[in-house]
């Protein structure tokens, strides 16, 4: 099986900077795209941020300037640097990855979520 487990959520005052870390584990052959999709109360899933296994980067343009997803391929983790927070940056974020079992099938795994909460 194929966990991904993230961490570094917090409550944070507005202006503040917080890192998310998801660490993804299990019978992984190949790990593709990575990323960072959150949800807050009452409104839809939606993408923050996505790194794919070439470095390649995609943001959502609320966050752009502001976050930064980067990955270490060898530790299979990707971290989101998140700076300049809001209170509309408040939310449950959800660590996702595509990968590639040894069964060569691909996969879509989420993680269990890490609240970010930004208020005074």
């Amino acid at each position: 099986q194929v966990q991904l487990v993230e961490s570094g959520g917090a409550l944070v005052q507005p202006g503040g900077s917080l890192r998310l870390s998801c660490a993804a584990s299990g019978n992984i052959f190949s790990l593709n795209l990575m990323g960072w999709y959150r949800q807050a109360p009452g409104k839809q899933r939606e993408l923050v941020a996505v790194i794919t296994s070439g470095g390649g980067t995609t943001y959502a343009d609320p966050v752009k300037g502001r976050f930064t997803i980067s990955r270490d391929g060898a530790k299979n983790t990707v971290h989101l640097q998140m700076n300049s927070l809001k209170p509309e940056d408040t939310a449950v974020y959800y660590c996702t990855a595509d990968l590639r079992l040894y069964d060569q099938r691909n996969y879509r795994y989420w993680g269990q979520g890490t609240q970010v909460t930004v208020s005074s």
